[in-house]
């Protein structure tokens, strides 16, 4: 096989009798003018020319089943292999397709992510771990001793609104503060959300103590705020107010 491809007397469409030597293996671009002649020699010559062959290399009850393109008007082309061709025309008018749909490569994607990939809390960009309870105790007890420690329950992640009613219920239920956009209140104090912003709101399952004493109730409030939260759990620091761990049970 020869190292490049040679196009001689070229004359589809527009060309006018043309030479042309193109490398193989690389990534080649055809640039010109609108109408200079660049799909007529990359579509409508090589591409045609590189199909045609391999049609001819295959059997009759193949071909059968298979469109036969047009020998195009060419004196010779050398080196050529079977070719691909991929237009830049829209293949989808669904408003809502993406190139991985369009592509079909979406689904493969998702579990590769699902799979492979490291999910992260998109706030805090912290990573996280589907592990079990008894898990989280064992890692916070290991790497924080004997630091103060929030244990939080989210219950609305960048949502607008007051969520009045979520949280009248939580208050109804005897939880004592809850944690409204980095602050904490007591639920007798009077707080206000902006409805029109979007809030973060979770709910102080516990402020304890990080160390082997409080190891059953550390174990009883991720409990708790995992069965709130749908398995999602924030350690926070009491001191610097910042989330050290963002705990899964479920990944989601």
């Amino acid at each position: 096989m020869k190292k490049n491809i040679f196009v001689k007397g070229a004359r589809t469409h527009n060309l006018k009798n043309i030479n042309i030597e193109i490398p193989r293996n690389q990534m080649v671009t055809i640039t010109g003018l609108s109408g200079s002649g660049k799909s007529s020699l990359a579509f409508d010559t090589i591409f045609a020319e590189g199909q045609r062959r391999y049609m001819e290399s295959l059997s009759s009850y193949a071909r059968q089943f298979l469109s036969m393109m047009e020998k195009p008007d060419v004196d010779s082309i050398e080196g050529l292999s079977p070719a691909i061709s991929i237009e830049q025309k829209p293949s989808s008018h669904n408003p809502r397709s993406t190139v991985g749909t369009v592509t079909e490569i979406y689904d493969y994607l998702r579990l590769l992510f699902a799979r492979v990939g490291t999910p992260r809390c998109p706030e805090h960009e912290i990573e996280l771990e589907a592990i079990t309870v008894g898990d989280m105790t064992d890692k916070i007890l290991k790497e924080c001793p004997e630091k103060d420690i929030v244990i939080l329950a989210p219950i609305v992640k960048q949502q607008k609104g007051e969520h009045s009613k979520l949280i009248k219920d939580f208050a109804q239920q005897g939880f004592m503060r809850i944690r409204i956009n980095e602050k904490i209140y007591r639920f007798d104090q009077k707080f206000k959300i902006d409805s029109k912003k979007k809030n973060n709101i979770e709910i102080v399952i516990d402020r304890i103590k990080s160390n082997q004493e409080n190891k059953l109730r550390i174990i009883e409030s991720l409990d708790t705020a995992s069965n709130i939260s749908n398995g999602i759990i924030y350690v926070m620091d009491m001191k610097k107010n910042t989330i050290d761990y963002v705990f899964s049970t479920k990944y989601s």
